[in-house]
């Protein structure tokens, strides 16, 4: 009799035999009872998990007389009869994806059955459907005759149309755990009679991967290989490397011992083993010893034999979460990055010299890692009775001495300024006027009433006539357009005509007061910002603001803001201001102008 391979021989009859995919096995349990059985299903998922099985199953199952809990007893003449009829109908739609196919397939749906009341088709593999081929299925889909019913299997629904997934009911597939996986080759195993132990059954339910029929396959390679099952011989079907000695090499990188790190990677790969296959032993081990180090029950969540499982609890014990934590990324990194590489040696290596040395890498995961090292160090001298001092004061590091800053050199605008007999300078006891705008918080007095107060100040007017000779020296300026000098004389000059450009020294400190206070008691971030670039003067006792864009000017101009304005200046004295548009009057005049001279005529300003 010619061998059967053990996924093939094992294959579920019945939904009781399924493992997991409960939620899909229930649906169609249930439409099977209440006899409401669909058209079209598509059952989707990864590799291995049961989709053709399930399908197969609910094929029998629907035509069966007399079904068992959803399931075909497997027993009347119509399941007899199912085993070799044309009534079922699979086909592989990866070598029979061509429109040609699939009209013939729509003549077949035409014919009723022969044995049973339904006649199934399965598609195996559908999303390998040519666009014409799903084009000519499309019609037949949706509207069957009521004896055919569809069945769709694919592992990337992605790819299939949505005219196709919009007539069908979808039930996804889902990975199976290593637990239940366990069980199922545990029973396989028995039922063949082979020995094995446990550590080696849930080394091949991991190496599985959620697939049930992976499991089987890599099962029945490791029971060629030897008379019992043991974890040794599977790993060596698998290709690991030697568990010891990636334990080694993977110590020697939690440790930082770079050479040693080195020298055990070339003894691994010169005995043959993959670049690959290397770096997902040791990404592997690494989520072991995390395991290891953060669970209560790693013993039983990692099913190591006792010895194992001992060398990877000292490997948790004796290192850092945070340089298994860099390590595990590192290695993650380098294992995507093999794929698109020429030389995946140097891919490894330089990987496991930047994991075995953290001080010369600059990222926050290396800095994290030195810092443990050094804190783990000190501990180790405190445990052992050393006294560790604390790094010395900046106070008891030596003064410099301070040279003294070099006193500027007079220049031709500048007199050379004087220095007293104990090295100093003299400091002036003049106050600018322009400091006192912006940092003085007393309210600011209109020019009238700062002309009565001038007699109450006699220091300046008895140091105003030490300068006669300099201000005659120096020339008129000029006043430019939006820009402010500090004057160097006391003397407060004239306010500027309306429009002109320039404030007066007063405008301008009642302007920085203005702002100072605005900026405090004013949650309108807009208003201020706009208020920071107007321009400000005196008219007699009238503060005016100017501006130079119509938008702003419109904006002031609101009610909301004119009343917080008149709340600010009310603050610092100004009972009078206004707002105005820079040039404004002069084309008002102009318009004034225009309709004096023209008054038959009608004359409308946009």
């Amino acid at each position: 009799m010619a061998h059967i391979s053990l996924y093939r021989r094992f294959r579920p009859q019945s939904f009781d035999e399924m493992v997991r995919q409960e939620h899909v096995v229930r649906v169609l349990k249930n439409q099977i009872e209440s006899n409401s059985i669909g058209h079209a299903y598509l059952f989707t998922g990864p590799r291995g998990t049961g989709k053709t099985t399930v399908a197969r199953i609910f094929a029998r199952a629907i035509n069966c007389e007399h079904p068992k809990d959803g399931s075909p007893c497997g027993e009347c003449s119509t399941c007899l009869a199912l085993q070799n009829s044309m009534d079922i109908t699979e086909i592989d739609a990866a070598s029979n994806n061509g429109v040609d196919q699939m009209r013939d397939l729509r003549e077949k749906v035409q014919y009723p059955p022969v044995n049973g009341k339904y006649k199934v088709f399965i598609i195996d593999e559908v999303h390998m459907l040519t666009d014409s081929a799903f084009n000519a299925l499309l019609k037949t889909l949706e509207e069957p005759p009521a004896h055919a019913v569809f069945i769709l299997a694919t592992t990337e629904p992605q790819k299939l149309p949505a005219t196709i997934l919009s007539r069908c009911m979808r039930l996804d597939f889902k990975l199976i755990p290593e637990e239940d996986l366990e069980k199922h080759l545990m029973r396989v195993l028995d039922g063949i009679g082979k020995k094995y132990e446990r550590e080696a059954v849930a080394a091949i339910a991991r190496a599985g991967a959620g697939s049930d029929r992976d499991m089987l396959s890599i099962a029945e390679m490791c029971i060629a290989y030897s008379d019992e099952l043991t974890y040794e011989g599977v790993t060596a079907v698998l290709g690991a490397a030697d568990f010891h000695v990636t334990c080694t090499l993977v110590s020697s990188l939690l440790q930082a011992d770079c050479g040693n790190a080195i020298g055990r990677t070339e003894k691994i790969l010169s005995e043959g083993k993959a670049v690959g296959v290397l770096v997902r032993n040791i990404l592997e081990l690494l989520n072991q010893i995390l395991v290891a180090k953060t669970c209560q029950t790693a013993e039983q969540l990692l099913s190591l034999p006792k010895e194992l499982f001992a060398e990877v609890k000292k490997l948790a014990d004796d290192a850092d979460p945070k340089a298994i934590l860099r390590a595990t990324e590192i290695m993650a990194k380098t294992e995507s990055e093999l794929r698109y590489t020429a030389s995946p040696r140097i891919v490894l290596e330089t990987a496991i010299v930047r994991i075995a040395t953290p001080e010369e890498d600059y990222d926050i995961d290396a800095l994290l890692v030195r810092m443990s090292a050094l804190e783990k160090e000190l501990q180790e001298l405190k445990e052992r009775g050393i006294r560790v001092s604390a790094p010395a004061e900046a106070s008891s590091a030596p003064k410099k001495e301070e040279v003294p800053a070099a006193v500027p050199q007079p220049t031709e605008q500048q007199e050379p300024e004087t220095v007293s007999d104990d090295g100093y300078m003299p400091f002036s006891m003049e106050e600018p006027i322009f400091d006192e705008a912006y940092f003085s918080d007393e309210p600011f007095d209109l020019p009238a009433a700062r002309e009565e107060r001038e007699p109450v100040r006699p220091e300046k007017e008895e140091r105003e006539p030490a300068r006669p000779e300099k201000e005659e020296r120096e020339p008129a300026r000029p006043e430019k357009k939006e820009t402010f000098t500090p004057p160097t004389a006391i003397q407060t000059p004239p306010p500027p005509a309306e429009g002109s450009g320039g404030a007066s020294k007063d405008a301008m400190a009642v302007f920085g007061k203005f702002m100072r206070t605005l900026r405090k008691s004013c949650r309108n971030g807009v208003l201020v910002t706009i208020c920071s670039d107007l321009e400000a003067d005196f008219e007699g006792s009238l503060f005016v603001l100017y501006t130079d864009l119509d938008t702003v000017f419109r904006s002031l101009k609101r009610a909301e803001h004119l009343e917080i304005l008149k709340q600010v200046l009310s603050q610092i004295g100004i009972a009078d201001f206004d707002v105005r548009l820079r040039g404004k009057a002069v084309k008002e005049d102009g318009i004034a102008q225009l309709k004096k001279d023209f008054k038959d005529y009608p004359i409308e300003v946009k």
